[in-house]
């Protein structure tokens, strides 16, 4: 196994004890980054050549300088004894949608293109105070507005290291896509709808959505501020509790930011699932998607390898003594997409306000007369399709009278969503469920280009995901196997409010319980080719 390889629990180990140095590991990532990256996203990128077509493009920005002074430092304070954290020395990467400061940050949008962050997210101020060393930002949709990354405004498009004519997922593909190739232990994404769970499902890694508020978003370019979750992705459940350790927590920046206390989420991990309640919904194994030629909503089965991974999974956790608890009715997050596509926008829109060409950011160089000319070409310039689209829908569902028959109700669908949720959960009830078990993600990664321009469309890829975000309840997922194509698939856990240690000790006992299956010891497509 490759240094980069290792998990990022026994790298910071290794680096704590002497064993390692902070540079020879950021010198092996940065090796990994040359044979499988190739040149980093740009805006008006020439024609995609043959080697474009053999590359990972995880990367807008390297900052290989920024993290050698890193990891120098991380040494030097090992040789004087003192503590460097939890993270001491680990390499990771920031989804350009978290200001870095002194880093170039740009949403993936040509509008943030020339902006230099003045400071840093305050979970990106909690990693590299952990110790972990910051390789540099990656690619995503156009402010995280997308499923597959290519929506970004720089290219060449993230490619899945698992098959690099399929998408890696998103909005954070680039973060999964790192992680899976190894440019980095972990990774730090957003999940606004499914954002982290669905690439992590589709790039073979874990993904974290916390519980709303558990951590902060100050330093967050928003996307819509009430759906908005950042969290960790990584190799396997123990490094993302470790991650998420270091991040979560109240932050007198962030309003929204829970106050209560962070739990070591490494504690406990390995207790089992003895005695736990784990849920399967009828309601999640099958999709609903409208019809664009007769308007009918349609409803199809999940495909059978998908449906089977998840019941396969049940039945690992069966075998390690929870107990199943089968048709658990969750009827409402069949609207969870109708409501997302509402609310997000809505929120899109007002938060997209703030990019005029005045206070910083992209400003039209074209000859304009006024403010508000110079607003429009600014705009027009600046935004990609998908911002565009999401502005005029925003304003238009939240207009007047329209208020009352799009948002105000797609807010009512949300409270029952959450309804849905907390009656499975309640101790008291008649379910009281540990955890909900369902699929990730309807299929597989697809195909660049086979859904990308279908905004409505697109949206579907996050049906299983979304309905967590509304709820604001915490969710995993977690790599279950490959597909006929071998292809990765996930399984998602959900779990109450502030039950990521319940998750993580779930997730941690399936990862051991199949340690040893084929699937496990299937690389992605771009390492087998650089080993």
């Amino acid at each position: 196994m490759a240094l980069i390889d290792l998990p990022a629990i026994e790298i910071a180990k290794k680096i704590r004890q002497g064993d390692l140095s902070a540079m020879d590991v950021l010198d092996a990532t940065l090796t990994r980054v040359a044979e499988v990256d190739g040149r980093p996203g740009t805006l008006d990128y020439d024609e995609i050549t043959k080697d474009d077509e053999t590359k990972v493009h995880a990367f807008i920005t390297l900052t290989a300088e920024r993290a050698r002074q890193q990891a120098e430092r991380v040494d030097a304070m090992i040789d004087a004894g003192e503590d460097t954290g939890p993270l001491a020395g680990v390499p990771i990467t920031i989804k350009d949608l978290f200001c870095v400061k002194g880093v170039r940050t740009t949403a993936a949008s040509r509008i943030l293109s020339g902006f230099t962050a003045p400071y840093s997210a305050t979970i990106v101020e909690r990693l590299e105070d952990a110790g972990a060393v910051i390789l540099g930002k990656v690619n995503l949709d156009e402010f995280a507005y997308g499923s597959s990354t290519e929506s970004s405004a720089f290219g060449p498009t993230t490619r899945n290291p698992w098959d690099l004519e399929r998408v890696p997922g998103g909005s954070s593909g680039g973060s999964a896509a790192a992680v899976a190739s190894g440019q980095g232990c972990l990774s730090l994404g957003t999940d606004t709808g499914g954002s982290i769970r669905q690439p992590a499902a589709f790039c073979g890694v874990v993904g974290v959505k916390p519980t709303y508020g558990r951590v902060s978003r100050y330093g967050t370019i928003a996307f819509a501020s009430s759906l908005d979750c950042p969290g960790p992705l990584a190799r396997n459940v123990s490094d993302a509790a470790l991650m998420l350790s270091v991040m979560a927590g109240p932050d007198p920046r962030d309003s929204t930011a829970a106050a209560r206390p962070v739990p070591d989420y490494l504690e406990g991990i390995d207790r089992g699932v003895k005695g736990m309640r784990i849920g399967l919904s009828p309601d999640y194994m099958h999709i609903a998607f409208p019809d664009f030629a007769t308007g009918e909503i349609i409803t199809e089965d999940l495909a059978g390898e998908i449906r089977d991974a998840a019941l396969r999974a049940a039945d690992v956790l069966a075998a390690a003594g929870a107990e199943i608890v089968e048709n658990i009715p969750l009827p409402n997050s069949v609207f969870g997409i109708p409501a997302y596509f509402v609310i997000s926008r809505v929120e899109a829109s007002s938060n997209l306000h703030r990019f005029d060409g005045v206070k910083y950011g992209y400003r039209s160089r074209s000859d304009y007369q006024g403010l508000h000319e110079m607003y429009r070409k600014t705009r027009a310039e600046g935004f990609g399709l998908e911002p565009k689209l999401r502005i005029l829908m925003g304003m238009y569902m939240s207009a007047g009278q329209l208020n009352k028959q799009y948002y105000q109700r797609a807010l009512g669908i949300r409270r029952m969503i959450r309804a849905d949720f907390q009656a499975v959960f309640d101790p008291a009830g008649a379910y009281r469920l540990d955890a909900l078990l369902t699929p990730t993600t309807p299929t597989p990664a697809f195909k660049m280009g086979d859904i990308f321009g279908d905004s409505t469309l697109m949206q579907y890829a996050d049906q299983l995901t979304v309905s967590a975000n509304h709820a604001g309840v915490p969710a995993i997922s977690i790599p279950s196997g490959l597909s006929a194509q071998g292809l990765p698939m996930g399984v998602q856990l959900i779990g109450p409010d502030y039950a990521e240690a319940t998750l993580f000790r779930v997730g941690y006992a399936y990862e051991q319980a199949t340690a040893h299956d084929d699937w496990r010891r299937v690389k992605p497509q771009i390492l087998g080719e650089a080993d």
